[in-house]
């Protein structure tokens, strides 16, 4: 199911009861009243922190449902952006840039993604569970676009993202020293770290140390971008390097992967001009290696192994079964996907978790839904051919796209991790925004006329229709 935190809820299996610690309650209950009352720009701080320092696990049960504490916090700063008046604080679209390409295949992908599991289960439970997760995706989404609306609001978000992580970076190195989660004690849920060959893997607030360590790991261009333009370099270099501590401490590859895909990308900056042919050679190589492998290229995963206990043979095998069990999942995706081999109902890949839940029309939405983002960077930077401040803008948050576009091939964003995700989303809308709000042109001077006769011979003037990316 998309949202994995309520498997143990969606057809009976829920315990009925509500997981909410005094001390969550309270913050919860703190950062709810924040977000509607503090002045729009200000609400970014508590809807990030509630997101990344309440564990997700954290619910109220009322009328049946679980209402999860980032939920909660969703529902309010929805009922602060529905009350927000387009003429006051908030500009008329309510979204930086508008409702663009990318706002529409994500809302495709995850309507299709949720109509898909309503007709593939036919139960109440699974409806109830898909109003959970449109409220999750669709609400969270659009709330981050409500909240970043121009660049000041951007770096007031990473600002915020280099002070949480912070604190998250401390959690996970006292799990290594101590072996000990404080997250999980402040939820009131005693919790010890994982432990993979002899090695512990440090999680803070997040369901499992992959998304802990990759979130991080997509945060370093972010927090660059912080230190170049943000004017706040004390906490670019305090985000740098604790989001570097997570990204270690999580001792997972994806997040070491996605780490060096975002360095990856900034080292390639001298040849942004000729990314054309960068990108030609790489499919060239994928289909040299395809033809000369004994086994399909997508096996390379299974050799990637950067912690000395990585499940990358796993990752291979997850998109090997995915693509034999095509004709499984292609209409409105499958129930169960255990049934393809061992262990592979663990579906820690995007990309399959997509195809697998929503069938190949979500899939194809969500891979749009990235594809869309690049273009718009790369045509954004094309425009900007002379004003290199601006370019390395782009860059940079393609490089965290880059980032994410990578890991997303180990990992799950089923925590709110997926509330850093929105929020580069949000990002790449932001900062291409003149793609689709142009400045107005000044308008044709009129020519003077002499004679009467000249009205017949003058042209009528057209505005020039501006094209949408």
């Amino acid at each position: 199911m998309p949202d994995a935190i309520e498997q143990s809820h969606i057809f009976g299996g829920g315990t009925g009861a509500s997981i909410l610690s005094p001390a969550i309650a309270v913050l919860l209950a703190v950062f709810a009243i924040l977000i509607l009352l503090l002045p729009r720009k200000f609400v970014i701080f508590p809807f990030l922190s509630g997101a990344f320092l309440i564990w997700l696990g954290a619910q109220i049960y009322i009328g049946g449902v679980h209402w999860l504490a980032l939920r909660i916090l969703i529902l309010f700063a929805c009922i602060r952006l529905a009350f927000s008046h387009p003429r006051g604080e908030v500009k008329p679209s309510r979204f930086g840039g508008g409702f663009t390409s990318i706002d529409r295949a994500f809302l495709c992908y995850v309507l299709v993604q949720a109509a898909c599991v309503m007709l593939l289960f036919q139960q109440t439970q699974a409806v109830i569970n898909q109003f959970g997760f449109l409220i999750d995706f669709l609400g969270g989404y659009f709330v981050i676009r409500f909240l970043v609306q121009d660049r000041d609001d951007l770096y007031r978000a990473l600002k915020c993202l280099a002070c949480l992580s912070a604190l998250l970076a401390l959690g996970m190195v006292i799990e290594q020293l101590r072996q000990i989660n404080l997250f999980a004690l402040l939820a009131g849920i005693p919790l010890s770290p994982g432990v993979r060959e002899g090695k512990i893997r440090s999680q803070g607030v997040f369901q499992h140390s992959i998304p802990a360590g990759t979130v991080a790991a997509t945060w370093i261009p972010l927090f660059i971008l912080l230190w170049k333009n943000g004017k706040a370099k004390l906490l670019a270099g305090v985000g740098l390097v604790c989001a570097t501590l997570m990204t270690v401490t999580s001792q997972s590859s994806t997040p070491l992967l996605a780490y060096a895909a975002g360095l990856l990308g900034i080292c390639m900056w001298p040849l942004r001009s000729k990314m054309k042919w960068v990108r030609r050679g790489i499919v060239a190589v994928v289909v040299v290696l395809g033809l000369g492998m004994k086994a399909p290229v997508w096996f390379l995963i299974a050799r990637i192994d950067l912690t000395g206990g990585s499940s990358g043979y796993h990752r291979a095998l997850i998109v090997d079964q995915f693509i034999r069990h095509f004709w499984d999942w292609w209409l409105i995706g499958v129930k169960d996907t255990a049934q393809w081999g061992w262990d592979l109902w663990d579906v820690q890949n995007q990309y399959v978790a997509a195809g697998e839940t929503g069938g190949l029309v979500a899939f194809c939405f969500f891979v749009a839904l990235i594809v869309r983002a690049f273009v718009r960077l790369g045509n954004a930077r094309k425009l900007a051919e002379n004003d290199k401040q601006e370019q390395w803008l782009y860059w940079l948050v393609g490089c965290s796209l880059f980032s994410n576009a990578l890991a997303f091939i180990g990992a799950n964003y089923f925590d709110q991790s997926r509330i850093s995700w929105f929020l580069i989303l949000a990002s790449v809308n932001l900062v291409t925004a003149s793609l689709v709000q142009p400045a107005a042109a000044p308008e044709p001077a009129i020519p003077a006329i002499r004679k009467h006769g000249d009205l017949q011979k003058l042209a009528p003037h057209s505005a020039r229709s501006t094209s949408r990316v």
